[in-house]
């Protein structure tokens, strides 16, 4: 077993907010024009794929107990659906505005990691969870009013999401987390080829196996490789500290969604929007610092 790292942990979640939205604004690009199943196939096949080189030349063992093998085929199934959810909403909603809706996850983590894993949540990290929420609030005002049912999505993401991380701490410690990156890839597409198999005669579009063009494939590279990266992060992420300590850090993400949203969707964010990012920012600073100080008084000497 690995002891916790915080510092470590934190630095890799921040990778992960990195990567994860640009992930996500490249799927948006070609989300109405694609099939669900083309885009999470390609996402996964990468995510197998790309890994394995270094799996190979550096000697990684990718041997697992039942027990790992029935974590990851559950990891699979979580991902697959919080993937596939997500993807859909971002056809009705701005990247930002899903990403906000989505953002009371961290609350439901920081619980599911009291109650599953008993990790300590302090009074300080719960704090900087709220101060980030709030200012997710000011970046976008989500309205369910306003968008309709599609902004129902993101909550069950949300949920998903929050069950993903906590299965993955659940094996991150004793699992080399590139392998776990291939191996969840692997079994990822063939849960989906097994799908597709099982209700290709439905005639669906989003269960439809279409040859995408040359602009769409390299849209869907780039979908795996930036997807890959940000589930490494968080895998690294959750090996090196608790849920509790990362799940402040995430607000992170949001701010990165705005100014991808606005480069590439024109999705400008308002004065509110501004004060929110800042907030956010501030927020995620704010664990960093307690981490730091949480540290220092339990070092030796």
């Amino acid at each position: 077993m690995i002891a916790d790292r915080p510092i470590i942990g934190i630095a890799f979640m921040l990778g992960f907010c990195v990567f994860a939205p640009m992930g996500d604004a490249a799927a948006k690009s070609i989300a109405l024009a694609t099939p669900l199943l083309v885009l999470l196939l390609a996402r996964y096949l990468v995510q197998w794929l790309l890994p394995l080189p270094l799996i190979l030349f550096s000697g990684r063992d990718m041997k697992m107990t039942r027990k790992m093998v029935r974590i990851i085929l559950a990891r699979s199934v979580v991902h697959i659906a919080g993937v596939a959810v997500m993807f859909t909403a971002y056809r009705y909603l701005p990247l930002a505005d899903a990403l906000a809706i989505a953002f009371v996850y961290p609350f439901i983590m920081l619980v599911m990691g009291r109650f599953f894993l008993g990790e300590q949540v302090g009074v300080r990290r719960l704090g900087a969870c709220t101060v980030g929420f709030l200012g997710t609030l000011l970046i976008i005002q989500p309205s369910f009013a306003a968008v309709g049912a599609p902004a129902l999505l993101p909550l069950l993401v949300a949920f998903l999401f929050a069950f993903l991380v906590l299965l993955t701490r659940q094996i991150a410690k004793d699992y080399d987390p590139v392998c776990l990156q291939s191996a969840s890839g692997f079994a990822s597409a063939l849960i989906l080829l097994a799908a597709w198999a099982a209700t290709r005669h439905l005639q669906i579009f989003d269960l439809q196996f279409i040859i995408p063009t040359a602009d769409q494939a390299r849209t869907l590279i780039l979908v795996g490789i930036f997807g890959t990266l940000a589930h490494l992060g968080m895998t690294y992420a959750v090996r090196f500290a608790p849920s509790a300590t990362l799940a402040p850090m995430q607000y992170v993400e949001l701010p990165v969604a705005t100014a991808l949203g606005w480069m590439i969707f024109n999705e400008l964010p308002n004065g509110l929007a501004a004060l929110g990012i800042l907030i956010t920012i501030l927020s995620g600073l704010a664990v960093i610092y307690f981490e730091h100080q949480a540290l220092t008084r339990t070092a030796p000497g």
